[in-house]
């Protein structure tokens, strides 16, 4: 993985560091020809590829060393975090979320109905319909998951400053695939009303 990093340009006259020149720092990042920099582009863009692999790696990490402990693996998390977060939600929901099959869904889920740490009920109008909600024992262990992923988030936004919040969330929703955006960022403002009264 290549980074180019600007170079730094010393004033002409200096004693120590101090006299850097900060202008030239700030317009050396600057792009001086749109036309030349398409393959800086591609690789500014790479690198951020990169880098969300391993930050991807890491921030799984943190639950998978707990979840190992109860036999589970990232599809109970998945699963156990939109039910925790969402109560009372549809299966059919879920699978609109996470975007897998009825056989895949199902297996997970039985998984974690026969050990109780989620709870199916069916619907108060349609009896076809299921409706899914974590128990105090799954509440637990989606909380003690979700506390290590904001704990590592934190983190990074803190030493990324100021509006990397915004920021963060704002790339992330515009990766998500324009027919779902609208849905995923009504969910997480939802969610976020709800975690606030915790």
């Amino acid at each position: 993985m290549r980074i180019d990093l600007p170079r730094l340009t010393i004033a002409s006259k200096y004693v120590n560091m101090t006299d850097i020149n900060r202008l030239d720092l700030l317009e050396s990042a600057r792009p001086t020809d749109v036309d030349s920099g398409p393959e800086a582009t591609r690789d500014q863009l790479l690198a951020c590829v990169e880098l969300l692999f391993f930050a991807y790696r890491d921030f799984t990490g943190d639950p998978d060393a707990v979840l190992e402990k109860y036999g589970f693996g990232r599809a109970h998390h998945r699963v156990l975090h939109f039910v925790e977060r969402n109560p009372g939600l549809r299966v059919a929901s879920l699978l609109d979320i996470l975007k897998i099959t009825k056989q895949s869904l199902a297996r997970v889920l039985k998984q974690l109905i026969d050990q109780e740490f989620i709870v199916q009920k069916t619907g108060p109008d349609d009896r076809r319909e299921r409706l899914l909600f974590a128990t105090h024992k799954g509440a637990k262990l989606a909380e003690k998951l979700t506390d290590l992923q904001i704990k590592r988030m934190a983190g990074a936004l803190d030493k990324a400053g100021p509006n990397s919040r915004e920021t963060l969330f704002q790339v992330l929703l515009g990766m998500i695939g324009e027919p779902d955006r609208s849905m995923v960022a009504s969910m997480v403002d939802q969610s976020s009303d709800k975690g606030t009264t915790r």
